[in-house]
């Protein structure tokens, strides 16, 4: 039970803040050797992050009418993250690519773009400014974090950041874009379910879908709230000092 409630505060913290979900496993699985974390519970942590973020932009789905463009473009910019991951997965290179030296790496690497978009001060309007260029660009980009250490949320903010969205609408639509990319994911997952084991949902499950859920809900209203006030500069920092202590485990 520790295992899970462990697992779920990582899922739902790291999938939404520009930090790296694969840094702090692998970091913490340096320490903690998981033995629950089958197929079966990673389908589930990331069925609670994707029933987080539903219901916290609840009223922007519900109101698609009026959103059905900003939508619309948001699928499309997820096709190429969606198609990609497919094929990383099926090929097993993204199993090659999970390594401690390319996590430190890219943490760090990523990290520091995120401090230099955050520099700009021109700041376009999700509503006015979210063109299909914006989304394809983001779109492409948001492709990069099937390498590990990247951080989906990280690289889409700094992307949104480059084409000088505000901070907050920034943050907004990298949310969005976890929606489809989640929900490709459970969807997958709960294929392999299917095909490789026996279906047997335990209380595990259910735990594991209600912690993250609930850490996904609290770090998504946390961070947009922090956002509106503060700069990513903390962020930032964090990253580069996981980085570093990666990078120290795997070249010891």
């Amino acid at each position: 039970m520790i295992e899970v409630l462990i697992l779920s505060i990582v899922q739902g913290i790291t999938e939404f803040l520009p930090v790296s979900s694969s840094a702090h496993l692998v970091f913490i699985s340096k320490f903690i050797t998981f033995h629950q974390q089958s197929l079966s519970i990673d389908v589930s942590l990331h069925i609670g992050s994707f029933l987080a973020v539903i219901s916290f932009f609840y009223r922007d789905i519900l109101n698609f009418i009026e959103n059905r463009e900003i939508f619309f473009k948001i699928l499309i910019s997820s096709l190429p993250v969606i198609l990609l991951g497919i094929i990383l997965v099926q090929t097993e290179i993204i199993d090659q690519l999970r390594t401690l030296k390319i996590i430190g790496w890219t943490t760090i690497i990523f990290g520091i773009l995120l401090f230099i978009s955050d520099k700009y001060k021109l700041e376009n309007d999700l509503k006015k400014n979210f063109s299909f260029k914006s989304a394809l660009i983001i779109g492409l980009v948001q492709a990069i974090s099937l390498i590990p250490g990247v951080s989906r949320s990280g690289v889409t903010i700094t992307a949104a950041r480059f084409l000088r969205f505000k901070r907050f609408d920034s943050a907004k639509i990298s949310f969005l874009l976890s929606i489809p990319t989640l929900g490709a994911v459970s969807i997958y997952g709960f294929q392999n379910i299917i095909l490789n084991e026996d279906i047997n949902f335990s209380i595990l499950n259910l735990v594991s879908i209600f912690f993250s859920f609930l850490f996904s809900f609290l770090t998504i209203k946390f961070f947009l709230k922090y956002i509106e006030k503060f700069s990513l500069k903390l962020f930032v920092i964090y990253r580069i000092i996981l980085g570093l202590i990666l990078l120290y485990l795997a070249y010891l």
